[in-house]
């Protein structure tokens, strides 16, 4: 086994996700992607974090209590993964996790889920500013389709290329799915 312990980071992959009254999503293919990572994790015993929004506006989905707040039943966590709960998009933000991390000497993360524009690219960008070796799985993160701050209309594709984009050398490496996978296979031979 690899010395240093690789966490994957599983943000947001909650009931209230899949509403299609969200609106227009991209990469339809995510939540197969997070399953497979999430699997290969498990097999290799690495460190498994699952992050989840709790909102703090009642009647949101997310407000506890509600079904949209629990976690998809095939990405739930089990009894042995870290539980993150967080009120803003960003899962450092007074939560704990950056101590969790260093307490167990992880140094890198493998981070997927939803939505890259909101609390993907804010956990990324802090990520990559607290000195993790940062990776986001760009086949395993999904977005949704909004108006710019222009009032153009930007499909879910284009808002989840452009905050790649954002992050992408600055804060953290993209990658894909197969790639992740080969990778950790290679460390595990």
């Amino acid at each position: 086994m690899n010395e240093q312990p690789v966490a994957l980071l599983i943000i947001d992959m909650q009931r209230g996700m899949s509403d299609p009254a969200i609106g227009e999503r991209n990469n339809p293919d995510a939540e197969t992607n997070i399953q497979r990572l999430l699997a290969k994790w498990r097999e290799t015993g690495w460190p498994v974090v699952h992050v989840r929004h709790i909102s703090r506006t009642p009647g949101s989905p997310f407000w506890p209590g509600q079904p949209g707040a629990e976690f998809q039943p095939a990405l739930a966590p089990l009894v042995n993964e870290h539980v993150v709960e967080k009120n803003v998009p960003c899962a450092f933000t007074q939560t704990g996790l950056e101590r969790w991390l260093h307490v167990r000497g992880i140094k890198r993360l493998v981070i997927v889920g939803v939505s890259t524009s909101n609390s993907v690219e804010a956990t990324v960008r802090t990520s990559g500013n607290l000195g993790f070796d940062t990776q986001v799985v760009a086949d395993a993160t999904f977005t949704f389709a909004k108006q710019d701050h222009a009032g153009v209309y930007r499909s879910a594709d284009e808002v989840h290329a452009m905050s790649l984009a954002n992050l992408e050398g600055e804060y953290a490496r993209i990658l894909y799915v197969e790639h992740v996978l080969n990778e950790v296979a290679l460390t595990h031979d």
